[in-house]
């Protein structure tokens, strides 16, 4: 499924002055058609009420789909750029890390789209969420 062989610590050596990287969101496994990838729940990504930000689960989700959709692509010729984004929170993580586990649903010429699922360490679920992925050609 994907255009090349990536590893784990390709995708963690990306460049961290980003939304991903400054919410210390980490990739940590590639199976044959998904990704799974953590983040912390602490001071970068609580809302005011002490829990995690519904805002920050959709970084997570739309970051782990758009680099799922890049993984799909020659980056040569396409760009992945996000279309649309959903998310229902279903309960509040405190602490800890969530992790993301994003697996495709549709793989077409044009568009991509993902079906990530956010759960806590004790391994309930805390966000579903679901990403399309525009597959446009890369500015010249």
């Amino acid at each position: 499924m994907w255009y090349k062989n990536f590893t784990v610590e390709e995708l963690n050596s990306r460049p961290k002055n980003h939304i991903g990287g400054l919410l210390g969101i980490q990739f940590t496994e590639i199976g044959d058609n998904y990704i799974t990838g953590i983040m912390p729940v602490d001071e970068r990504t609580h809302q005011p009420a002490g829990i995690l930000h519904g805002g920050a689960s959709v970084v997570l989700a739309e970051t782990l789909g758009s680099i799922g959709s890049y993984m799909c692509i020659d980056p040569e010729k396409h760009v992945a750029v996000g279309l649309e984004v959903n998310a229902n929170h279903l309960r509040p993580v405190k602490s800890g890390f969530v992790k993301g586990i994003c697996t495709i649903v549709h793989r077409g010429a044009k568009t991509h789209i993902w079906d990530i699922k956010l759960y806590d360490e004790r391994g309930k679920m805390s966000c579903i969420s679901r990403l399309t992925v525009a597959i446009i050609n890369k500015p010249q």
